[in-house]
């Protein structure tokens, strides 16, 4: 025989070594019946969210939740997240309170058309600060999104873009007027602007991959709906350290509780308000 069969029978008969021996261990201790009530009903009204999408809601409801592991045990249907990390970083969160960063994504309707969004992001709370759609983009349309999503001197120090076309000239020359720095990324490199890539696949993973958008209307009303009564005050962040883009008012809650669920989007997500019982 060769030396690699005899390693391979010596790592098999390890692993179901290994295997009985930690049967004889105890495990974590169990959960309460309550906690498991919530976490399955959490994940059974929210598909799409993760063990840790879980358990930064129920700190942000001011229970105390078991770990990430535990969760996904009891949860309905689980579903894992992959992040990604880049060397950009630092300079990004350096700068995160004055800097904000725009980008276009598609959606295509159910007849075929591309709707084409504008996207304006502050880096510093993941807040929309303005979005708008249309059919067909120009460099002054894309002008007048900024005016109107910079009134009375509300403005970033830094505007993170890519290169597209559409921007031109205009765009960088409006920019220097209001006397906003404009940090162009390289060409092919979406991860230089990581704040609006990641929203902008937010966005699609928990709304659009799972409808049929209609029209133009259809979208906005959409997007709106997305934004304002889930994403800005109900979706907790990993970057904002389980809080809301719109910080949450702590309620002064003590006894029993019960945990009140408002549909959004048709019942897509939940919001949730703890209140006395």
């Amino acid at each position: 025989m060769q030396p690699a069969t005899v390693k391979k029978w010596h790592t098999t008969v390890y692993k179901y070594f290994w295997r009985w021996k930690s049967r004889k261990k105890k495990g974590r201790p169990p959960i309460s019946e309550e906690m498991q009530e919530l976490i399955r009903r959490l994940s059974k009204e929210n598909p799409l969210w993760g063990a840790e999408t879980i358990r930064e809601t129920l700190l942000l409801l001011e229970y105390d939740p078991p770990c990430e592991d535990t969760i996904r045990k009891y949860m309905y249907k689980s579903r894992k997240s992959h992040k990604r990390s880049t060397t950009w970083l630092p300079f990004l969160r350096n700068h995160l309170e004055i800097s904000w960063g725009i980008d276009f994504f598609t959606v295509i309707t159910i007849n075929f058309t591309t709707l084409y969004t504008f996207l304006v992001l502050d880096h510093g709370r993941r807040q929309v600060i303005h979005f708008a759609v249309t059919k067909h983009p120009t460099m002054q349309w894309v002008i007048q999104q900024l005016r109107e999503a910079t009134p009375d001197g509300l403005k970033p120090k830094y505007l993170f873009r890519d290169n597209d076309g559409i921007y031109g000239y205009g765009v960088g020359a409006f920019l220097k007027k209001c006397d906003i720095e404009e940090v162009r990324t390289t060409y092919r490199s979406p991860w230089q602007n990581p704040f609006v890539e990641r929203y902008i696949g937010t966005l699609r993973r928990d709304l659009l991959d799972y409808l049929i958008v209609l029209n133009q209307r259809h979208l906005e009303r959409l997007l709106k709906e997305y934004i304002q009564k889930y994403y800005h005050e109900a979706r907790p962040h990993q970057g904002l350290k389980g809080d809301t883009p719109i910080p949450n008012i702590k309620p002064n809650i003590s006894g029993q509780t019960n945990l009140i669920s408002i549909p959004v989007l048709g019942g897509l997500h939940h919001k949730y308000l703890r209140i006395a019982a």
